[in-house]
């Protein structure tokens, strides 16, 4: 890698690292559509590798408001939503899959914004761990579904649970990267390149966390949820 791929690379990670720490998700979000364009051996796997060290992170830093019992049925959803995703792939187009789960998390988005509380419990931890399986398994974006669960909480709270369920989502998808041959020295050594920029963006969300936790959060969450449902669009009819 060239100093300048170098450079931009650690820029954007760390402007990811930042949102992430921020808002409680979206690095990959921001990253991955710029990382492709520098260097596409970056993407899925070092990206992954990189981001399972700092939700490891953001989950200590926010451990006071991680909600363990929340994460037991989350998680419980995500493994029914990334087996579902897995035969709905074999028969329906990804294209159209995209489509249709950017329209339903805009829709989600406006009727939150409407002023629709949904809390999270048992029923709907489980759903929203499906939904945010199903979409990560097929679209590369699961963090909307869970954030929006968690939208009227504090961001102590959001960041710490998410975080959590993110590290055992992400140790997932690394152990099948490995299976099929896609995450091993090379992709460890790229991800060890990624690492400063991910460090970097943990220091500074720390600074850009507590100004949105004076109320800004949900604003935060539902704009960040509404860019990833256009991302998930756009990438699909452009």
């Amino acid at each position: 890698m060239s100093p300048l791929a170098f450079a931009l690379t650690t820029a954007i990670v760390t402007v990811g690292a930042t949102l992430q720490g921020t808002v409680g998700f979206g690095m990959g979000l921001f990253a991955v559509p710029l990382l492709i364009l520098i260097d596409p051996r970056l993407v899925p796997g070092p990206l992954l590798g990189t981001s399972v060290v700092y939700v490891l992170l953001l989950a200590h830093r926010n451990r006071r408001g991680v909600q363990w019992r929340d994460l037991g049925w989350a998680l419980s959803g995500r493994l029914v939503g990334v087996s579902i995703a897995a035969v709905v792939l074999s028969l329906v187009s990804q294209e159209h899959i995209a489509i249709v789960f950017g329209v339903l998390i805009l829709s989600a988005v406006a009727m939150s914004a409407s002023g629709l509380k949904v809390e999270p419990r048992a029923a709907t931890l489980l759903g929203a761990g499906t939904l945010s399986g199903f979409m990560a398994t097929t679209v590369s974006i699961g963090g909307p579904p869970m954030a929006l669960l968690y939208q009227h909480k504090s961001g102590e709270r959001l960041r710490g649970t998410l975080s959590g369920f993110f590290v055992v989502g992400i140790l997932m998808s690394l152990t099948a990267l490995h299976l099929v041959g896609r995450f091993g020295r090379q992709e460890i050594i790229l991800a060890a390149l990624l690492l400063p920029g991910t460090l970097l963006g943990f220091l500074l969300s720390q600074h850009t966390a507590r100004i949105f936790d004076r109320g800004y959060i949900r604003p935060a969450v539902l704009t960040v949820s509404a860019a990833s449902a256009v991302v998930v669009v756009l990438r699909q009819l452009l």
